[in-house]
């Protein structure tokens, strides 16, 4: 019990400091990046860039990057969002007119922060360059996230892990299926 409070008070220390020591340059720039990955546009937008310029590697790390994406996305905002109905950080609490753009979704997890683990986690173990470049906005939406208001740092950790969970399982899955599938009886392969 004191651990899950003591986690509810760092949540509550990290969020007012994030939300008013940042400088107002840099909120503009997150604010800019998280509205690029907004119902996932800087993420489609990347997967084209790769399967445009990246060859056969650069197509591999687009259907990956998205596959994983999707599954974050079914993950966070349709079942977790659904179970935990977390209220989002007090308005009070938010020194910047930001908070009056936050959705009335619940707080817990971030989706936004999963869909760009998901997305990047799953680009970076097939082209290890394309996922470097994508960690920037990733960060960046991640910080973003507590900076606005938008969430709790424990919000934007789990949704980091959906999003690792989510790359994960998106590369594993199907090949532990296929070995399933194919070692039955009957199915005609050894």
């Amino acid at each position: 019990m004191r651990l899950l409070t003591g986690l509810r008070e760092a949540d509550r220390v990290v969020t007012r400091r994030a939300a008013s020591r940042i400088p107002p340059g840099v909120a503009r720039a997150l604010s800019a990046v998280e509205e690029s990955a907004e119902s996932s546009k800087l993420w489609c937008g990347a997967a084209a860039a790769m399967a445009w310029w990246g060859g056969w590697r650069g197509h591999k790390a687009a259907a990956a990057g998205l596959g994983a994406l999707v599954v974050a996305q079914l993950a966070s905002n349709g079942l977790c969002k659904q179970l935990a109905d977390r209220p989002r950080p007090p308005a009070q609490w938010i020194p910047h007119d930001e908070v009056a753009d936050r959705p009335d979704s619940s707080s817990f997890p971030s989706g936004h922060t999963a869909a760009a683990v998901a997305f990047t986690a799953a680009v970076a173990r097939t082209w290890p360059a394309a996922g470097a470049l994508c960690a920037v906005p990733t960060a960046l939406v991640a910080l973003e996230r507590v900076q606005s208001g938008a969430h709790y740092p424990g919000d934007v950790a789990a949704g980091a892990a959906i999003g690792l969970a989510s790359a994960w399982l998106t590369r594993h899955a199907p090949k532990s299926f296929l070995r399933q599938t194919n070692s039955r009886p009957g199915s005609g392969l050894p």
